[in-house]
């Protein structure tokens, strides 16, 4: 397991399987939650996750995926699309400061 600060966040990527639907809202929420940070937010494949990434939030069913493409990155796994409490500490560690564990 690794963990960031959320000071230390600067790029977000929300990894899904198919690229489409709930996993892009996902995104767009994020992105509009952390506007006022200088935080970036995408949206990739999981098999394609970003070397630049420093948090990937992706479903549980992926998490393994995510964490063998991209060992070294801090994987947060949520169960529910919007209002999931992991994907709420993410946001709240950028906003207020906080560890990141994933």
């Amino acid at each position: 397991m690794s963990t960031i600060q959320g000071s230390d966040i600067q790029k977000i990527v929300v990894a899904c399987d198919a690229g489409m639907g709930s996993s892009v809202m996902l995104a767009s929420q994020l992105r509009k939650q952390l506007s006022k940070h200088s935080v970036t937010v995408e949206h990739t494949p999981v098999d394609h996750i970003p070397a630049d990434a420093d948090v990937v939030v992706v479903h549980t069913g992926l998490a393994a995926r995510a964490r063998a493409n991209a060992p070294e990155k801090v994987i947060v796994p949520f169960q529910v699309f919007i209002g999931d409490p992991a994907v709420a500490k993410v946001v709240a560690a950028v906003k207020n400061g906080g560890a990141v564990d994933g």
